[in-house]
């Protein structure tokens, strides 16, 4: 699986906190994993506090997007906030898939705040055996 590698990721953390809340023209990014399971690649989100249908997931090419929207909590309108750690808004991920993964045979699945894809490796990419026939005799180019 090829991915790009972001050296500035802890910067842009910080710099999203100072800033605020992700938008849809400007989203924060989310953490994730990404490890290969036997003909499969397997990439895990962190989402908590973020409801399925708020999950969106697109596959373009070899991008896969991934963009999520964590909603305020409704509250009372008598409520008085005291402390409000939690991010709220858009957080967005792209990736880039090698050619050797299938991207039409996508599975998703959303458990305890974790969206998990998998994505199978190609037929055309798994290695094979190669058959070698035995020739009979000599063969002559004439011209």
């Amino acid at each position: 699986m090829l991915m790009r590698t972001d050296p500035f990721r802890e910067l842009d953390r910080l710099t999203q906190q100072l800033m605020g809340p992700g938008t849809w023209s400007r989203p924060s990014a989310m953490p994730m994993d990404a490890y290969r399971e036997g003909d499969e690649y397997v990439v895990a989100f962190d989402l908590p506090g973020v409801s399925a249908d708020a999950i969106d997931v697109d596959v373009e090419r070899n991008m896969l997007t991934v963009r999520a929207e964590r909603r305020p909590a409704a509250k009372a309108d008598d409520a008085k906030v005291e402390l409000s750690e939690r991010p709220l808004g858009v957080f967005s991920r792209q990736i880039v898939l090698a050619d050797t993964l299938d991207t039409e045979r996508i599975q998703a699945d959303y458990d305890a705040g974790v969206l998990t894809l998998r994505i199978p490796i190609a037929e055309r990419a798994k290695p094979r055996k190669i058959s070698i026939g035995v020739g009979s005799g000599r063969k002559e180019i004439s011209g």
